[in-house]
């Protein structure tokens, strides 16, 4: 037997053990990732009532966005986005909360005639609004631009300028009007790590963009609408623009993640459909966008950029808005909220994980309530895609299927519910929908 001088055996042992230290598998959590770095930025542009085709960087031919087309081609890019609801309110309130509407209660845009819309804000006091979170790690938070639920403190923003009516009151000027308030809010923050939270009300209507912005869409055979929705937009990626010179001018642009998103999908000509429900009413909703389970109302581009972290490129995997949440939490530092539903894309943004399949899902809802705690009454549609496939319920008639190849068929327009071929596929969707949606 060969003996060793206890002195070798030392070092040997050492040795081993800077070996076995090199070959272990990384094991990093969100915390320990946090604890490394300052903490990021982060800015959620939220863009309001706009098609998810209609985008330079989704290959629009007549759309200039050349603002957003730079972040996007910084960024991981998911142009197979979507947002459960296309009704406005309930799909901010899912970013918000990190839930679909039939948990937060925020099924509508407006209570039952009647009742003061200051009486709903109730279902986001109810959670604990994902700033509210933030706060754990030391951030300020400022809200402009679109927010329904009350004054801004509802929503757990520390900063903030909507004070308390429909739609967003002074909040509505951010854009529009003045960067003022951000411009401010980034002077005043110093070294507290921020979130924004900017939801300009652009491209939504009124379509009062100056004659500079419409100039360029003249004389295409475009109707009045379409010419000021498109000027609108061009006004939109103008206010995204002057929202990262603001980031530049104050030093934070480096260590600012931005993440982009559409509350819901609109079309410039888009025709209403009228149907009676369950209970015989007379109602409406707008057939291929906004309010709607296609892919005009619910398909957004979702994109999420930080420079020398998150390598660009474009990704076709299924996200959806409810994965804001739990990703914004993640890029914090924080652990994750429990009982939420979406997804944390930080390991797959960083490249230390793949996105396995998934199917997201939607719920439609009536633009005012019928009942403000009943959210099934409210309903219209629910849907879920999986892959190339998309399966909607018609909840207004009876739950009747609509099924769709979204890779043979973008526009929706043959439906093949009936096709027998396609009868386990049906079944499937229809099962999974059934055990998302509560009991």
């Amino acid at each position: 037997m060969t003996h060793f001088p206890a002195k070798m055996l030392v070092m040997l042992g050492l040795f081993a053990a800077l070996i076995g230290c090199a070959l272990a598998p990384e094991k990093t959590t969100e915390v320990e990732l946090s604890q490394q770095q300052t903490p990021p930025n982060i800015v959620w542009i939220i863009s309001d009532d706009q098609a998810y085709s209609d985008f330079g960087f989704m290959g629009h031919d007549l759309v200039r966005t050349p603002h957003l087309d730079k972040l996007a081609s910084e960024s991981a890019l998911f142009p197979n986005g979507y947002v459960p609801s296309s009704l406005c309110r309930a799909s901010l309130a899912t970013l918000i909360t990190g839930k679909y509407a039939f948990d937060h209660g925020i099924c509508f845009n407006d209570p039952p005639d009647g009742i003061p819309h200051s009486e709903t804000f109730r279902f986001l006091q109810a959670q604990k609004p994902m700033p509210m979170e933030l706060q754990a790690a030391g951030y300020r938070s400022m809200q402009t631009g679109k927010f329904w639920e009350g004054v801004y403190t509802n929503g757990g923003f520390t900063d903030g300028m909507t004070m308390g009516t429909r739609h967003g009151d002074a909040g509505l000027r951010i854009g529009r009007k003045t960067m003022e308030p951000i411009d401010a809010f980034l002077s005043d923050v110093g070294d507290d790590p921020f979130f924004i939270w900017f939801a300009p009300y652009l491209p939504h209507a009124p379509f009062d963009a100056v004659e500079a912005y419409k100039e360029p869409f003249r004389g295409k055979g475009l109707g009045r609408r379409e010419i000021g929705y498109y000027a609108n937009i061009s006004w939109l990626d103008d206010t995204v623009g002057q929202l990262m010179d603001l980031l530049e001018k104050n030093g934070q642009e480096d260590n600012t993640v931005i993440m982009f998103v559409v509350d819901n999908g609109w079309l410039p000509n888009r025709d209403g459909e009228s149907f009676r429900d369950l209970q015989g009413r007379n109602l409406r909703f707008d057939a291929r966008s906004k309010q709607s389970p296609y892919e005009g109302g619910v398909r957004t581009p979702i994109f999420v950029r930080w420079p020398g972290r998150i390598k660009p490129g474009r990704h076709d995997d299924l996200v959806s808005s409810i994965d804001f949440f739990p990703t914004t939490m993640a890029l914090a530092g924080l652990p994750a909220a429990e009982g939420l539903p979406g997804r944390n894309l930080r390991p797959f943004l960083e490249h230390r994980a793949s996105l396995p399949p998934r199917t997201v899902f939607g719920e439609i809802y009536y633009h005012t309530s019928l009942e403000l705690d009943n959210p099934t009454v409210n309903m219209t549609h629910r849907w879920a895609r999986r892959d190339d496939w998309k399966l909607i319920l018609n909840d207004h008639d009876q739950g009747r299927p609509e099924l769709y190849n979204l890779a043979l068929d973008p526009d929706e327009k043959r439906d093949l519910a009936a096709d027998p071929d396609h009868a386990d596929k049906l079944t499937s969707l229809r099962d999974e929908i059934q055990a998302w949606w509560p009991n």
